[in-house]
């Protein structure tokens, strides 16, 4: 009887990496899938139609700031003195509309001042936006 050399077998193993991966895309591709497929919550309404209805937008807000040193904040904007920042003031009013009820709905100007900022400053600045046609202004300050 004939034997015939015995070759030692290569144990198999099984490699978990690459299907890990194939499981990550399928979860990946999955929920981007029913994120576009689920609908927006709310009700499927169609609005009446009206002769007088009108875009109603809310009103612009910008902030200005007043620094204890002296240093004014237009939308985050630095601006050494008051002159200086006259331009974007009236560029703003302009977007804004033309009447002065048009301003007055359309832009709000809020008022954030450091606790040790003068009170001239403050009084400088409404000035300057009542001079150039902005009446709508709100003074931030926070709860004690």
């Amino acid at each position: 009887m004939r034997r015939f050399p015995t070759q030692a077998r290569k144990r198999t193993r099984i490699e978990i990496i690459p299907m890990i991966d194939v499981m990550m895309f399928l979860l990946v591709f999955f929920v981007l899938i029913s994120i576009n497929v689920i609908p927006a919550l709310g009700l499927k309404m169609r609005l009446p139609q009206s002769s007088q209805a009108r875009e109603d937008h809310p009103p612009k807000r910008v902030i200005l700031g007043i620094a204890e040193d002296g240093e004014f904040q237009l939308d985050g904007k630095t601006y050494p003195n008051l002159g200086a920042m006259q331009p974007e003031l009236i560029r703003l009013k302009t977007q804004a509309g033309e009447n002065p009820e048009d301003v007055k709905k359309n832009l709000v100007i809020i008022i954030n001042g450091d606790e040790h900022s003068r009170l001239q400053q403050l009084v400088d600045v409404m000035d300057l936006l009542k001079s150039n046609g902005i009446d709508s202004m709100t003074i931030a300050s926070k709860k004690k």
